[in-house]
């Protein structure tokens, strides 16, 4: 299969440069910019050099000799992976008076450019940098500036068919860069002469023959999480070999209020066979005393392992175990400077292949989670499940702030199920990405009838986002908010003060802990 690789700088849009070539029907994969690649692979149709928040004049560069690459394949450098070609093939990199960032015009230079092909001269694009290049290489050629800058996109020169070579000092990932995709699609396709053929079904078909291939006639185990991504696993699991399939449920005391029966429930009817654990009493005394967010997950964690373990040996001849990892969890695994030393306890990636010595497959790994729920759609996965909200793997463990109770996680449960039942009510549901209830380890003065309260604070958070990386709080209105405290303070005895959160992501994160 064609794919395009990304190696990365540390640019905070990387994702997004994957997520663009994907929406172009181009396979994508991403790699520290360090990685050793063959570029001898004929699969492999063009490389693109991500940002980065460093300058190439830095002692602490991230740096590549990129030489050899571009006599291999056609390259795309962006921002920090212009500036990179430019100073790595004998250009000249400076300083900028003046950081550039925000909007600016591209003014197109010269004539018949495959590369800003049907791009009209003055078209915005989204700037983000302190560097500016000074000098090109020798004989590669000025193809559009701004009124600020004189470099603003570049080539390899024209005369010389052998490279393909091509930088842009603003990022055509992002939605600010009017007609970003079709820059992006000249160069997959006018430069790089890619096909376009990573589809969903094309990724289903493979997958199944890849699922049979590997697993041939021995048997699978899956942890659920009653979430998308191990549902959609499960789904394609099932499509490639059918009974050799069990699922494993457990309910750790810390999911929604009914979630546990209404999920076995939902997998009855999709007609996978899934065993239902409830080690929620063994969770939770583990958990007690523990406030520290990162120890409440480790806790969670080896429970879970070991709940698992327990769980899987019980079935006849399991050889393989199966993990809803999406690649958002792989990239994350691994720093732009190699393996990271910080991976969160609960992440699917590692902990439990090694206790349970399984091999171990992944089917969803390559995809991120909008891929995921179009797989599942086509799968027939219900509107009503490919839809729910994402929610954490520690569940209630890390919305209820601080030392847990029962009656802490009781409290945060209660408010959630009315908050969520509101919004679904109203129609806001399906409108925005997460909602969830936040328990603050504080209690605040109130007033109910004529007695004096001293109760716990709730914090309503809703955020829109498209895959969790960034993320606007949600506009809800006015009315709506009012109603939903009202019944939460009016009904949940143990509370009697909502906010709500109207935090971004970044600076802020979508959960609390």
């Amino acid at each position: 299969m064609e794919k395009v690789i990304i190696l990365d700088f540390g640019s905070q849009y990387t994702q997004l440069i994957a997520r663009r070539l994907r929406e172009l029907h181009v396979y994508s994969e991403i790699y520290p910019y360090n990685h050793t690649v063959d570029y001898s692979d004929d699969s492999i149709k063009a490389i693109i050099l991500s940002g980065s928040p460093y300058s190439v004049n830095d002692d602490n560069a991230l740096l590549l000799d990129v030489s050899e690459i571009i006599t291999k394949k056609p390259v795309l450098g962006i921002c920090y992976g212009a500036q990179l070609l430019a100073n790595n093939l004998g250009g000249r990199i400076e300083k900028s008076s003046k950081r550039e960032y925000g909007y600016a015009n591209l003014l197109i230079e010269g004539e018949n450019n495959a590369f800003l092909n049907n791009i009209e001269n003055r078209n915005p694009v989204w700037m983000s940098h302190a560097d500016s290049i000074i000098d090109l290489p020798t004989n590669y050629e000025v193809i559009a500036r701004t009124e600020s800058i004189p470099i603003a996109a570049f080539r390899s020169p024209s005369n010389d068919p052998s490279i393909n070579v091509f930088g842009v000092q603003f990022h055509p990932e992002v939605t600010h860069t009017h007609n970003g995709n079709l820059i992006l699609s000249n160069f997959l396709f006018g430069i790089a002469q890619c096909k376009g053929e990573w589809t969903t079904r094309s990724f289903i078909e493979a997958t199944t023959e890849f699922i049979r291939n590997e697993v041939g006639n021995e048997n699978v185990v899956l942890g659920l999480s009653g979430g998308v991504d191990s549902t959609v696993a499960a789904l394609l699991l099932q499509r490639a070999i059918g009974h050799q399939l069990t699922g494993i449920f457990i309910d750790n005391g810390l999911l929604r209020k009914n979630e546990f029966e209404e999920v076995m429930k939902a997998y009855e009817e999709l007609d996978i066979h899934v065993i239902g654990v409830d080690a929620s009493e063994r969770f939770l005394t583990a958990l007690e005393g523990a406030s520290d967010p990162e120890r409440k997950r480790k806790i969670i964690g080896h429970e879970f392992i070991d709940v698992f373990d327990e769980e899987s040996h019980k079935l006849d001849n399991i050889t393989w175990l199966a993990q809803g990892t999406i690649y958002p969890d792989v990239i994350e695994s691994v720093s732009v400077k190699g393996p990271s030393a910080t991976i969160k306890s609960h992440h699917n990636v590692g902990g439990l292949p090694a206790k349970l010595k399984l091999k171990v497959i992944e089917p969803l790994r390559m995809l991120f989670k909008d891929e995921v729920r179009e797989v599942g759609d086509a799968l027939g996965l219900s509107p009503n499940f490919l839809h729910r909200h994402p929610f954490p793997g520690p569940g209630m463990a890390i919305r209820v702030l601080g030392e847990l109770t029962k009656e802490k996680i009781a409290l945060n449960q209660e408010a959630d199920a009315i908050y969520i039942k509101h919004l679904k009510q109203s129609g806001w549901y399906d409108k925005v990405w997460q909602a969830g209830t936040i328990l603050l380890p504080v209690r605040s003065v109130g007033v109910m009838g004529d007695e004096r309260t001293y109760e716990f604070t709730v914090v309503l958070r809703c955020v829109n986002s498209r895959d969790g990386m960034t993320a606007n709080w949600s506009l809800l209105p006015h009315d709506l908010l009012g109603t939903i405290s009202n019944e939460i303070i009016n009904t949940v005895k143990g509370i009697n003060r909502v906010v709500y959160d109207i935090s971004t992501k970044p600076p802020a994160t979508i959960e609390w802990e």
